[in-house]
């Protein structure tokens, strides 16, 4: 009678435990699917915005926005409407002569590099010149022209020393919290703005790196 009753107990048991499976794979899942506390752009110091122009404002930075002022001058509204429709077509197509010029440029070149060395810390990184028009960039963008957006209208509209720094938003993908930082891009030469600056900036590993007491976070 005992083997019995022991038996019966460990059937009993066995049930209760891979009953309780489902709902454990199911919690499981839904913690894998929570998306983690919003990171503020506050840890976006005037130090770190300063750090990011030293890293960006180089010669190659202002010879290629100065060399694309020049070659828009005169642009009107109609061709860039026509630049930027031929960019969003060719981004859908194999075909690419507009985004391969782009893409090729020795500043994209630096971007990438830039935004590789940073391991993670910056998602996406594109340089506009006076008309937001794109003249380099880590990646490929939606768009080619910048010229109707807040990045733009809120830094090279504005004025020299302006900086603006975007909502953040959530990636889904790599479940991280993310902002960009635009800024104005002025040439140390002449002092004049020439063009702007977006920096996709990884909240969440910035704010990982100055919990870990990583002053510099670059």
């Amino acid at each position: 009678m005992s083997v019995r009753i022991v038996a019966i107990s460990m059937t009993y048991g066995l049930a209760a435990l891979f009953a309780s499976i489902p709902v454990i794979s199911i919690q499981a899942e839904e913690l894998a699917s929570a998306s983690p506390a919003p990171v503020s752009t506050g840890i976006i110091t005037p130090a770190f915005v300063d750090g990011l122009r030293k890293e960006l404002l180089l010669p190659v930075t202002i010879l290629s926005v100065n060399a694309s002022n020049k070659r828009h001058e005169g642009v009107q509204q109609a061709e860039i409407d026509a630049l930027d429709n031929a960019w969003k077509a060719e981004a859908k197509s194999d075909d690419q002569p507009l985004i391969a010029e782009i893409l090729s440029s020795p500043l994209s070149s630096y971007l990438l590099y830039m935004q590789a060395k940073s391991a993670g810390l910056f998602t996406e990184v594109f340089i506009m010149d006076k008309f937001g028009l794109n003249v380099g960039q880590s990646s490929v963008t939606s768009d080619y022209w910048q010229g109707d957006e807040d990045k733009f209208q809120k830094t090279f509209d504005v004025g020299p020393d302006a900086v603006f720094v975007d909502e953040p938003e959530f990636n889904d993908d790599t479940k991280t919290w993310r902002a960009q930082v635009n800024f104005t891009i002025v040439d140390p030469n002449t002092n004049a703005s020439i063009g702007a600056v977006t920096a996709e900036i990884n909240l969440t590993e910035l704010q990982r790196r100055l919990d870990a007491g990583l002053a510099t976070a670059q």
